[in-house]
């Protein structure tokens, strides 16, 4: 794991000379404007994180993120795609942005194909298979094969935090789960993700292993619900 004062990388990716992909944490500040009461500051803390990250903030392309397992592909900057939990490019004028507390970002690179993904896992999109909907769509859009595409999994509410009830448990099989108090139990979202990427194909993924919760420096819902996301890019050079 690399960790700097603002930026969040993962380490098995770093090397992939085609790929720019980061995490933000508080330091850059708020990029969530979904709750935010004024906007300036967010679209600064973007504008920040997008120069961090070498990329141009007018450009971000943002995950609508409604917690679905819909895929869009983006061939320029569209703003906001709405009604989708991930999107997926192969040109390099079109960086791709989505913002997080505790749910999961996912990042896909095809080194061959040269095309790349990010999507919005929650426990809603990881039900619904979103990681694999995406590589599905790199294979469909670009040629991909899943075994030549490479994941990482960015920082998110881990399996000893994620406490949740049976309606939610149940959507999920028992290896992904543990006892929590009372009737609920602990969910293990990274290691869903993680599990259906490796079953669809995807021979390497690497999960970062940070928790929102148990990380003070990245936002929280489940700590702090008070609308503050960090946000994750993922573009081609």
């Amino acid at each position: 794991m690399v960790i700097s004062a603002r930026l969040l990388k993962i380490p098995e990716l770093e090397s992939e000379a085609g790929l720019v992909h980061g995490f933000s944490t508080l330091l850059i500040g708020n990029v969530g404007l979904s709750h935010a009461p004024d906007p300036e500051p967010v679209l600064a803390s973007r504008r920040d994180f997008a120069r961090t990250m070498g990329t141009d903030s007018e450009a971000l392309t943002v995950v609508g993120a409604v917690h679905g397992a819909d895929v869009a592909r983006v061939d320029e900057p569209r703003g906001v795609v709405q009604g989708v939990d991930a999107l997926v490019t192969d040109q390099r004028d079109v960086p791709l942005f989505a913002t997080y507390a505790d749910c999961y970002p996912i990042v896909l690179w095809d080194p061959q194909r040269r095309c790349a993904g990010l999507a919005h896992a929650g426990w809603r999109g990881t039900a619904a298979g979103v990681a694999v909907a995406a590589v599905r769509k790199m294979t469909d859009e670009y040629g991909s094969h899943p075994a030549n595409i490479l994941a990482g999994i960015g920082p998110g509410i881990c399996g000893r935090c994620y406490e949740v009830g049976e309606d939610v448990a149940s959507r999920f099989e028992t290896r992904f789960l543990k006892p929590g108090r009372d009737d609920h139990f602990l969910l293990d979202l990274a290691a869903a993700n993680r599990a259906q990427l490796e079953e669809a194909g995807v021979k390497e993924v690497h999960v970062l292993g940070l928790c929102t919760k148990e990380t003070s420096f990245l936002p929280s819902h489940r700590r702090d619900a008070d609308g503050t996301r960090f946000g994750a890019i993922v573009a081609l050079r």
